[in-house]
């Protein structure tokens, strides 16, 4: 009976799916056919406009930037077949809801992927514009607010492109074309979500509830279906025939000669006195010189040449200011900000920055034993492949993020109590709360964890090591 159920079940589903959509997808670029929701044609205007126009910059620019645009339209062709999902199905389970944005969450880390590779490449700072803010597509899962979300992330992408705009305003106006058109994409985002997912993604209220299945295959960011796999290793071959005679008749001829005993010696040549070394002195001094080997001159590498020291930087550009390569400075300071500026510091060491005013959020990227002290914060202070970082901040910021660092204190103020701290791949992270007498207490972050499962779901928590 409980198959039974389950069949039927898994009926329902396919006929509420073809009620919705006609034919079937291998990719995420397929399409719904039928009525299709007014949010999904909204989404479409979206690819239509701002997306081609992107596509096609990036394909006049060519290289690196075309190869990125390309897994970016797989992004996008995966985001659309999410919401097509949504409006035809009833919202799933967290699990289904995960197994859904797999197709999506493949592409996103294609893209970033693809940045990492390609450091040296010229468009660096175009492929990180795009890798900043790629991660705004997981609005879909963020609630209530999926706008500032899509906000947050592309002013993170906001900082590249405005060097893009820089470095080449004026060489080519293609890739100043190609900066602005891609962050219109994700303004062009917040007013869609506004409109038609103000508090979240919008599901069916009617439709069945939507399963794995909807989502389909991931596929390889080549298009082209992964190799097969290597077949078996070939069979060992038998010794031939003649091998193994041979082998026989040479054991047989060795086991002969064993057995002749004291005539074993009768072939041996007899040598004469003459011939012995130690009984004719004069054949000592014929005796051959060993050559000696020539020795091989180990080969020498040139010294690699120490990198060059950069010029240090304090500067407004644009809405970003600019903290990078500061070496020994204690007294770094920003006292003119706005709410719309960033600050960004880049492997600084050795230094403290203070930042006065409320701004919208702070970046710390790879910098060692920096010291940050700030006021307001209305978005994020993200810390990023650090070592040995101090942060204080005086007045209020609702969240601060700790990736890939070792070594991190957070120095908390009463108004921010309620910051919310996100890390990963990190440690050494201490959180000091301030008490009513003015000093403050120190409190670890988990770095060991536990995970269960409980039977429907997997239970991640936090797990002391006993000393």
């Amino acid at each position: 009976m409980a198959e039974l159920a389950s069949l039927v079940q898994r009926l329902e589903v396919a006929v509420g799916r073809l009620e919705s959509m006609s034919g079937s997808s291998g990719s995420c670029a397929g399409s719904a056919g039928g009525v299709v929701s007014a949010y999904v044609d909204a989404y479409d205007e979206i690819v239509k406009t701002s997306v081609a126009n992107y596509l096609s910059l990036s394909q006049q620019i060519g290289g690196d930037v075309q190869t990125h645009a390309e897994m970016m339209k797989q992004a996008f062709a995966c985001h659309r077949q999410l919401l097509v999902t949504a409006a035809s199905s009833q919202k799933p389970s967290e699990v289904v809801l995960t197994n859904l944005m797999k197709p999506m969450s493949t592409s996103i880390g294609q893209v970033q992927s693809f940045r990492e590779k390609n450091r040296a490449s010229k468009f660096f700072n175009h492929l990180s514009t795009v890798s900043e803010s790629v991660l705004a597509f997981g609005w879909v899962s963020v609630s209530p607010k999926p706008g500032p979300y899509v906000k947050e992330m592309q002013d993170a992408g906001m900082f590249y492109s405005n060097r893009v705009l820089k470095d080449f305003k004026e060489k080519d106006k293609v890739h100043v074309d190609w900066a602005r058109a891609y962050m219109s994409i994700w303004t062009d985002m917040q007013a869609y979500i506004k409109q038609h997912h103000t508090t979240g993604l919008t599901w069916s209220k009617t439709g069945p509830v939507a399963t794995a299945s909807a989502a389909p295959p991931s596929a390889p960011a080549g298009g082209c279906p992964p190799p097969p796999p290597p077949g078996p290793p070939p069979p060992m071959a038998e010794p031939s025939g003649n091998a193994k005679q041979s082998g026989d008749d040479g054991r047989n001829a060795l086991f002969a000669m064993i057995n002749q005993g004291s005539d074993i010696t009768r072939g041996l040549k007899h040598v004469k006195d003459q011939d012995k070394t130690h009984k004719n002195p004069a054949l000592r001094g014929q005796s051959a010189v060993a050559v000696e080997p020539k020795r091989q001159q180990p080969t020498t590498r040139p010294a690699a040449a120490p990198a060059a020291a950069k010029a240090p930087v304090l500067e407004l550009e644009g809405k970003k200011w600019k903290v990078e390569y500061q070496e020994g400075n204690e007294n770094l300071m920003i006292s003119e900000t706005e709410l719309k500026q960033v600050v960004y510091a880049f492997k600084c060491n050795k230094s403290t920055l203070q930042v006065k005013g409320k701004l919208n959020s702070i970046i710390v990227d790879s910098c060692q034993k920096m010291g940050l002290v700030f006021e307001d914060v209305v978005g994020i202070v993200e810390v990023i492949n650090c070592r040995d970082v101090k942060i204080q901040v005086t007045g209020k910021v609702p969240t601060i993020s700790i990736n890939k660092t070792d070594g991190c204190h957070v120095y908390l103020s009463q108004d921010s109590l309620k910051c919310e701290i996100i890390s990963a791949k990190s440690s050494e992270m201490n959180i000091l709360v301030p008490n009513k007498d003015g000093e403050f207490t120190e409190m670890p972050v988990p770095e060991q964890f536990k995970t269960v499962w409980d039977g429907s779901k997997l239970v991640t928590t936090a797990t002391e090591i006993a000393g």
